[in-house]
């Protein structure tokens, strides 16, 4: 096993499944100690402690928060926790931070009845959740020295933040919105030595994936488009999430990343035969 790193953190959020919890045990086998955010309920959190267990038998730490990361007052308490913990070693950092919330409204912008629209309200709330809120996790670790030069900042985005989709209006423009605010933390954190990249996975089962009216069938279009003949998997990103971690990463930034296995670029469908899923 990898020489434990004892001084490295990394903060996930969005570590209860999916793409943080696939980089959270992914940066683990690394080495990396890990914080990870989440919102859970009762019927959730059997799967969390499974988690934790998986990261611990790494032999590194795990502390998770069960908490609204867009919610700025136990953001606050989140980070000064951190502070707290990391405090007594002064070589101490939290060296990555995957931004992973897959929480908005799936609404369509307009509507015959007003009332199946999208409101103000949902409209804002998800582009909170998924894509200011990037910026408010780094202002607080910047600000607390909790991330410091070497520091890695990736942000899940998708295709989906360029096409359009049934009901997926709000969502789309918070992945446009997120796209914007890592290049605009790239510019500002560059002399920081910090870089700020999106990842843009293909099309992955994921609980957020099954929310998406018509999910599944994207799934299979994306299977039979993909080269390999397969969708992506949450492994498939963490591995590449965990490489770009790499002190040999500094020059790449600023960047939207596909992870995809070549299926964003075919224009047509590249597998012949049965595609089945489940």
């Amino acid at each position: 096993m990898t020489e434990r790193k004892s001084n490295l953190w990394a903060l996930i959020l969005g570590a209860s499944s999916g793409f943080g919890e696939a980089t959270a045990i992914e940066l683990a086998v690394g080495g990396y100690n890990i914080f990870g955010v989440h919102l859970g309920r009762a019927s959730t959190m059997p799967n969390v402690d499974r988690i934790v267990a998986e990261i611990r038998s790494k032999e590194v730490e795990a502390v998770f928060y069960n908490v609204n990361a867009a919610d700025p007052v136990k953001r606050e308490d989140v980070l000064d926790e951190m502070a707290e913990r990391l405090a007594p070693d002064p070589d101490a950092m939290v060296k990555v931070l995957l931004h992973s919330l897959a929480f908005g409204t799936l609404k369509p912008l307009i509507a015959e009845d007003p009332r199946d629209a999208i409101t103000q309200a949902q409209m804002e709330m998800t582009l909170d959740v998924m894509a200011n809120s990037l910026v408010y996790w780094v202002q607080g670790l910047v600000q607390r020295k909790l991330m410091r030069r070497g520091g890695r900042i990736f942000a899940m985005t998708s295709s989906g933040g360029h096409t359009a989709m049934p009901s997926y209006g709000a969502v789309s423009a918070a992945k446009a919105a997120l796209e914007a605010h890592i290049r605009q933390l790239t510019m500002e954190l560059g002399s920081k030595g910090i870089t700020a990249n999106a990842i843009m996975a293909g099309v992955t089962d994921t609980p957020a994936l099954r929310k998406i009216p018509g999910g599944l069938r994207l799934l299979k279009a994306a299977q039979y488009k993909n080269p390999s003949g397969r969708n992506t998997t949450p492994t498939d990103v963490a591995k590449a999430i965990a490489l770009l971690s790499d002190d040999r990463s500094y020059w790449i930034n600023g960047s939207v990343l596909r992870v995809d296995g070549g299926e964003d670029v075919i224009g047509f469908v590249a597998q012949e035969g049965p595609v089945t899923i489940e």
